[in-house]
């Protein structure tokens, strides 16, 4: 089923028209990228409007809506309303997590129809994922896999995670990334111990353990990897950690199959690690759903009691942080599949010493 179809079969009388205006579901909906416009979806007729910036490539590239371009003398608010007009729209979908409290009240007062909050229905689409997806996804996992490989080379002791940072950035482009599918975390030393630290002026040096969780954009999809390595050399507690956590990773991956629960994947990495004495030191979820977007669902986490479908994709990346000493998160991605998951990250994941 194409996606715009999936869209139209939430047009079933409590609703009669979708307004889509995050650039998540109008590419989702069109199977193209545009950063600015908004799009209409009835079962009538589906637009799609933007401005003079992207209506030639909308035109060459969007199928199975009506591109229209908007100016100052066709504002969006005057084109939706003919739309709504035209199709006969009473009820309109709206993706409230999307807008501003601001732009939906706007919306409200300009739009001659009804508005629903819909996002819970949009957003269960992209839960699972079609094998056209998956097969965006691995390409861009193979371009972190590929940068991974390309920066480990480039480092060495006295240059600062700013400039590892630097480096990893430029190898994820080289190797064909798109965009930068969230702000690169390359920490070092006791940084590490911060799940989300920001690269700074700190210089590596030996003995440290630097962590490196990046991701890139490949056709409107994500990719997400972590990868821990040593510099020179690592002490007998670093490396007892770095075990515990490939092993709840393990865990992890071998609980995950369509069907199970959530926080059932969560558990099995988290009793590895509690078992190993650092059960303390392992705050975030096991791992999220990815795909347009970097953060989706389902979840691999305590909370989540949901179980996971067949075709989701979820980040597999347990983590173990020590305060003011260090910290260590492997993370890969997988597929859920049915009786087990396809790992579609590939990258090493036995302790790199450079």
């Amino acid at each position: 089923m194409k996606n715009i179809e999936k869209y139209l079969s939430l047009l079933n009388g409590s609703l009669d028209g979708l307004l889509l205006t995050s650039r998540y579901s109008r590419h989702y909906a069109a199977a193209f990228d545009i950063a600015e416009g908004v799009a209409i979806v009835t079962a009538k007729g589906c637009r799609y409007f933007t401005d003079s910036r992207y209506i030639e490539s909308a035109e060459a590239g969007i199928q199975g809506f009506e591109v229209i371009l908007t100016d100052r003398e066709h504002p969006y608010n005057d084109l939706l309303n003919e739309a709504i007009r035209d199709f006969g729209v009473t009820k309109l979908g709206v993706e409230e997590e999307y807008l501003t409290l601001q732009e939906f009240l706007s919306y409200q007062e300009a739009l001659k129809a009804e508005l629903i909050p819909c996002q819970d229905q949009l957003n269960a689409f992209r839960a699972t994922k079609e094998d056209w997806e998956v097969e965006i996804m691995k390409k861009a996992q193979a371009i972190t896999d590929q940068a991974f490989t390309d920066v480990l080379p480039r480092i060495n002791a006295g240059m600062t995670e700013k400039e590892l940072c630097a480096e990893l950035i430029y190898c994820l482009y080289k190797n064909g990334a798109e965009g930068l599918s969230f702000d690169p975390i390359v920490v070092s030393g006791p940084n590490t111990s911060l799940p989300h630290g920001v690269p700074g002026d700190r210089k590596l040096q030996a003995g440290d353990f630097i962590t490196m969780d990046f991701g890139v954009l490949y056709q409107g999809y994500c990719s997400d990897m972590t990868r821990t390595v040593a510099l020179g050399f690592v002490t007998e507690e670093m490396q007892k950690v770095y075990d515990t956590v490939y092993a709840a990773q393990q865990a992890g991956i071998a609980a995950s199959k369509a069907g199970v629960r959530g926080c059932d994947v969560d558990g099995a990495a988290r009793k590895v690690i509690a078992d190993a004495g650092y059960g303390a030191y392992f705050g975030h979820g096991y791992g999220h759903s990815l795909g347009l977007e970097i953060h989706e669902n389902p979840r691999c986490s305590q909370g989540w009691e949901g179980r996971i479908e067949k075709g989701a994709a979820c980040s597999a990346e347990p983590g173990v942080y020590l305060p003011g000493k260090f910290g260590v998160r492997i993370e890969d991605v997988v597929i859920f599949q049915e009786g087990g998951c396809e790992n579609i990250t590939h990258s090493p994941k036995n302790l790199i010493i450079l």
